[in-house]
């Protein structure tokens, strides 16, 4: 029986922006960020296992110095199904190699699907229905369908998708449409200006498509990462370009269709978005013991539960404190926690904190 989709999961990235939660042996994807016990990438694969069929058909690509914590966290996942990147060399590769060796065991028909490991999705049944209509998107139009996300405000951190003609009404009737532009990040003027046309959906970073789809479009618009890969497997990826799977093919193909979602989503992209999945009546957000007079808007976390966190007057802070490393940061600064990463690297003493 030919398996209706194969879901594979990207589990390479480095989560910067949380540490020093996040850490190079103990990325975002491993972290609970929610209380509910689960990693995210834990949740990933419990949300995808029921359209995949099972652990047998679920797959995982990491980076090598991450491969043993995929394993942890995912015992049930067959090993084979767990491809290992020797070195970084962003998305095209990792989604050229994946989908020559899915093909490998399932065909060239076979319908695949990417998904980032660290996206907070609710309404499970939405999911999954949105996922067979990308199928069905996929296969009648041999299109390579990515899943658009609804703007909720005129963000500058994501990418923007433009959609064109209508290619037709899919499953639970979700229309697709065909793809009229990929655009990155833009300025404020330019989000706000997609926002209110209508025609844009954020770009989520999950697409479905089969196998033989992007192959072919992999040959035609990025010939110099699938040769190598084809001829050489593994062992070509020292050679292969450093290129994102967008720009390699999704930018050129005249095959990219987008399918806009109707379920919730959140990429988790830095400690902000914790305030944005757990907004209570509190007037802070506290996965700790936090004592405080006057603090309002903190984000206070802790990894020891025995520790406590005591605040007096303090306004949008983010706090986290994690074995040796306390951050305090002010809410509306934490993209610039890479920046801070840096000059950290450039002391040897600090090396075991990163």
């Amino acid at each position: 029986m030919t398996q209706l989709l194969v879901p594979i999961i990207l589990a390479g990235g480095k989560g910067e922006r949380f540490w020093p939660l996040s850490r190079k042996q103990r990325p975002k994807q491993f972290l609970c960020l929610d209380g509910s016990g689960r990693s995210l990438l834990q949740t990933t694969a419990d949300r995808l296992l029921a359209t995949a069929g099972g652990w047998d058909n679920l797959w995982v690509v990491t980076a090598s110095h991450l491969a043993e914590g995929v394993r942890e966290q995912l015992p049930e996942l067959p090993i084979a199904n767990i491809l290992v990147e020797p070195e970084g060399r962003d998305t095209a590769p990792a989604v050229a190699w994946s989908t020559i060796e899915v093909a490998k065991r399932y065909g060239n028909d076979v319908v695949t699907g990417f998904f980032p490991a660290d996206h907070w999705i609710a309404e499970q049944d939405i999911f999954e229905a949105t996922l067979m209509a990308a199928v069905d998107a996929a296969v009648q139009n041999r299109a390579i369908v990515t899943l658009g996300i609804a703007p909720t405000h005129a963000a500058t951190g994501y990418g923007y998708i433009e959609q064109g003609e209508k290619v037709g009404v899919f499953g639970q009737e979700y229309p697709a449409f065909k793809v009229d532009r990929f655009t990155e990040k833009p300025d404020k003027d330019t989000a706000e200006a997609f926002v209110s046309s209508g025609r844009f959906s954020w770009n989520g970073g999950m697409f479905v498509f089969q196998a033989k789809v992007m192959l072919d479009e992999l040959h035609h618009h990025a010939p110099e990462i699938i040769q190598l890969l084809e001829e050489k497997g593994i062992e070509a990826y020292s050679s292969v370009p450093k290129l994102s799977i967008d720009y390699a093919v999704m930018e050129k193909t005249d095959r990219a269709c987008v399918l806009p979602v109707r379920f919730s989503w959140d990429d988790l992209g830095d400690w902000g978005a914790i305030e944005r999945l757990m907004k209570s009546d509190n007037p802070n957000v506290e996965l700790a013991q936090h004592v405080c007079l006057d603090t309002s808007g903190a984000i206070v976390y802790t990894s020891d539960a025995d520790e406590l966190v005591v605040t007096i007057g303090l306004e949008d802070t983010v706090i986290v404190r994690d074995g040796k490393v306390t951050l305090i940061v002010k809410k509306d600064r934490t993209q610039e926690i890479k920046s801070v990463l840096k000059t950290i690297q450039s002391r040897s003493q600090f090396h075991d904190l990163l």
